[in-house]
């Protein structure tokens, strides 16, 4: 073992309790629910040893599942331009593209009329939308950054969330009556406390005042279906790479005519019916807003991962995070010294997301010795919801733990473990503070052997 034995930094939060796993038990089929391309990964920890990984970090990114990967493999031979190509590679391709289209509409039951537009990601999706926008938008202070950002430009109102979710909906009510919006945005669950927010009370909300909603369904719809029809949703917005799609690609699923009206998000081939030197005649519908060339291999894999979604189903997938979760919470609110961040005392549906702040001592630093010396990987920070975090937290940072379909029991109880004993005696090693974080004094972790070109 190398390097002098830092403990003061995280030690200081005082004994850990028992984790209260046995308050939990772990039913046998806690095993992943889906095989994910990184299953049985080892990653070198601190010391020369290797590690199955725990990615406990699917929240900002997941894997891609296998069979996406697989799908993925098996196109790419037909890869070839899109829409106007007369080869047998570029008519698959097209079809594929037009495919995943009417796949990304189903899994999120959209309208007959509703368009698909496909983006790089939820970001790049909500800031095509605020362009669209025909007056006001109303947030909420609990935004991700995507949601929180897009809309300054174009006469944002930010309601800042109360204590209980009742009298935040009251607050929005107000809001919204005191003067015209066109649109209520909200995130369909925070990407800092889980907390799932009820949707068709949004909903009914917005349009009882004459106001349209968008979801940010970034966090939500990895994990829960959402029927944009049924709920009363008019847009959403998501991400393939939190989706266990991670090959660069996003949607926006609305109504056609803001969109169509609005101004093409990028100008360029394919979303033009014809161009002279002084003038341009722009096409309707998503062909609008995705000038150039597409990414296929990213929409593509988009689909084959809700399709991979329905296949699992709604209800083993609710019931697989759902006891998780609640092995998660159990443990860490067990720990001494250790606070859950929540956002609403009136939300019990949440996502299997939790995110803590310590008493005492560095969460920086305690997350990169999970990574470093257990091989678990978390995210420390404040998560691109800073106006959130800053509200609730009492510390400049939090540790957050997220799970999901690959995940299994084991890696909780590791965590929960890991965590326990990083509390009571400090990390192993010793390690310095640098501009991008904490980092080993001496890290003789290999790196993969990657043909960088």
């Amino acid at each position: 073992m190398s390097g002098a034995r830092v403990i003061s930094s995280v030690a200081t939060v005082g004994s850990a309790a028992p984790i209260g796993r046995a308050d939990v038990p772990a039913p046998a089929s806690l095993e992943p629910l889906a095989l994910l391309a990184d299953a049985g990964l080892e990653v070198p920890v601190l010391g020369g040893g290797r590690m199955r990984h725990v990615n406990l970090d699917v929240a900002a990114s997941a894997p891609a599942l296998q069979s996406v990967a697989e799908h993925v493999q098996r196109v790419l031979p037909y890869y070839a331009s899109v829409h106007r190509g007369t080869g047998y590679p570029s008519q698959q391709t097209t079809a594929l593209v037009e495919g995943a289209r009417a796949t990304v509409a189903r899994h999120v039951g959209a309208r007959d009329d509703d368009l698909v537009v496909f983006t790089r990601n939820t970001t790049d999706a909500l800031n095509l939308f605020a362009s669209a926008v025909p007056g006001d938008t109303v947030v909420l202070d609990i935004e991700h950054h995507a949601n929180l950002l897009p809309w300054r430009d174009g006469g944002r109102r930010v309601v800042v969330g109360r204590s209980s979710f009742a009298t935040t909906l009251d607050a929005l009510d107000a809001e919204l009556g005191r003067c015209r919006a066109a649109l209520l945005s909200v995130t369909g669950a925070s990407n800092v406390t889980g907390e799932v927010l009820p949707i068709a009370d949004l909903a009914d909300l917005a349009h009882s005042h004459g106001a349209r909603l968008a979801v940010d369904g970034a966090q939500l719809l990895p994990h829960r279906r959402v029927d944009i029809a049924a709920l009363g949703v008019d847009y959403l917005a998501f991400s393939g790479h939190k989706a266990y799609a991670p090959y660069g690609a996003g949607a926006l699923v609305g109504r056609a005519d803001w969109l169509d009206a609005a101004p093409p998000h990028l100008a360029g081939g394919g979303a033009v019916e014809s161009v002279g030197i002084d003038d341009v005649s722009w096409k309707t519908g998503p062909d609008r807003h995705e000038a150039g060339t597409p990414n296929v291999i990213g929409i593509v894999a988009l689909a084959r991962a809700l399709a991979e979604f329905e296949r699992l189903g709604d209800e083993a997938r609710a019931a697989h995070e759902h006891a998780l979760t609640q092995r998660l919470h159990a443990g860490l609110v067990a720990q001494a010294g250790v606070r859950v961040i929540r956002g609403f005392d009136d939300v019990d549906d949440r996502l299997g997301i939790a995110t803590i702040e310590l008493d005492r001592g560095s969460i920086g630093l305690l997350a990169a010795a999970l990574g470093a010396e257990h091989g678990i990987s978390v995210r420390a920070g404040r998560f691109c919801a800073h106006p959130l975090f800053d509200r609730l937290a009492t510390r400049s940072n939090g540790l957050r733990a997220s799970l999901g379909a690959g995940t299994s029991v084991d890696d909780i109880d590791r965590f929960l473990t890991a965590l326990a004993a990083l509390i009571a005696d400090g990390p192993a090693y010793a390690y310095d503070r640098a501009p991008g974080g904490w980092c080993p004094r001496v890290d003789d972790r290999p790196p993969p052997a990657f043909d960088h070109g």
